[in-house]
């Protein structure tokens, strides 16, 4: 009895693995907007407004962070009509976060401020990395939501463990947080 009682404290192995990713994450978010800050302090640095469809953004990812939570709950109450509707608009905001950041490059490139090539800038060149490297970690997590919706309408899988739902929620609330930091990082640094 008391092995079991052991073992049920542990963290599952799949949620190590993903506090062991976000860790890895952060610390590369944190390289790259340390090196923004040590470049920003040198010659060459274009100064220019973020777009403001960053703010859109930003709300769309937060509504996505409690469409997800909320998708959590209703697994977990096995309400699987709204475990499945609440996964699919969570994947649809992801991609609309993705698409309006495209607009955002798009404006930036409509004030001729270009992001690589001849005549980028170092702000922008960096604005475009850390802003791009973010969108890849929240069009994963669209790939993983659209596996899971995909999964809810299986007819074979009757299990109820509620691990990979967690597992995927903290992901997602992360890459919200880490958009929320890195909005603020650009609206005070830049």
């Amino acid at each position: 009895m008391s092995v079991q009682r052991a073992d049920s404290n542990r963290l599952h192995p799949h949620k190590f693995t993903l506090w062991v990713a976000i860790g890895s994450i952060i610390m590369m978010f944190a390289a790259l907007t340390s090196a923004y800050i040590v470049r920003h302090a040198q010659q060459n640095w274009l100064e220019f407004e973020m777009p403001k469809v960053f703010w859109y953004s930003t709300v769309v990812i937060i509504i996505s962070s409690i469409t997800i939570h909320l998708s959590l709950k209703a697994f977990r109450a096995r309400e699987r009509l709204r475990y499945r509707m609440l996964l699919g608009i969570t994947a649809l905001l992801g991609v609309l976060f993705a698409i309006l950041q495209g607009f955002g490059f798009y404006d930036l490139y409509s004030r001729g401020i270009q992001i690589i090539g001849d005549g980028s800038n170092p702000s922008a060149s960096f604005l475009g990395i850390i802003t791009g490297l973010h969108v890849v970690h929240v069009l994963g997590g669209v790939v993983a939501l659209l596996i899971f919706f995909i999964r809810a309408y299986s007819t074979r899988i009757k299990t109820y463990d509620s691990t990979p739902q967690e597992i995927l929620s903290v992901y997602w609330h992360f890459v919200d947080i880490l958009w929320i930091y890195l909005f603020i990082f650009f609206h005070l640094a830049g």
